[in-house]
């Protein structure tokens, strides 16, 4: 629990963060779900973070962040044991639980928002693929069939 002004002041700029961090996500897969100039943007950068020591960073974050919503969601299980000794919560303790559950939600929001940003990447790279390879099987076939016709 924080108690110094200043170990508040990190929590505000914590959720602050965190606000910001699910708002780019939810753009991020809002682009990649429908075809824009965006979209190839958004899938170039994604590309770019994938390569050289960018999935161990992320992973290092998302593992962090797991930490702290697991951090999180036990401090709300002990204001919630706390307050059913007393039989009701105090206006503190009522406090505590809403900045926590503010917290962990916001970190679930954004763990399962990029999930679905790395998901939503591979299925894209793989339909660009898919239609790369149909367009050149399209291309043989006619250019095949021209020199069947023509020899015929």
């Amino acid at each position: 629990m924080p108690s110094s002004p200043r170990a508040f002041r990190i929590r505000e700029k914590m959720i602050q963060l965190l606000f910001a961090v699910v708002v780019a996500e939810a753009a991020a897969t809002t682009a990649l779900l429908f075809k824009t100039p965006l979209r190839k943007l958004v899938v170039y950068g994604l590309d770019r973070l994938k390569r050289g020591h960018g999935p161990v960073m992320v992973e290092t974050v998302a593992a962090t962040a797991v930490v702290i919503l697991a951090s999180s969601l036990y401090s709300m299980v002990k204001i919630h044991a706390r307050s059913g000794e007393l039989g009701a919560a105090t206006p503190t303790d009522q406090v505590l639980m809403a900045r926590h559950l503010l917290e962990a939600s916001l970190l679930g929001y954004s763990l399962f928002l990029a999930l679905i940003i790395d998901r939503l990447h591979h299925y894209t790279r793989e339909l660009r693929s898919l239609q790369a390879n149909i367009e050149a099987l399209t291309k043989f076939s006619s250019a095949s069939e021209q020199v069947r016709t023509g020899s015929s």
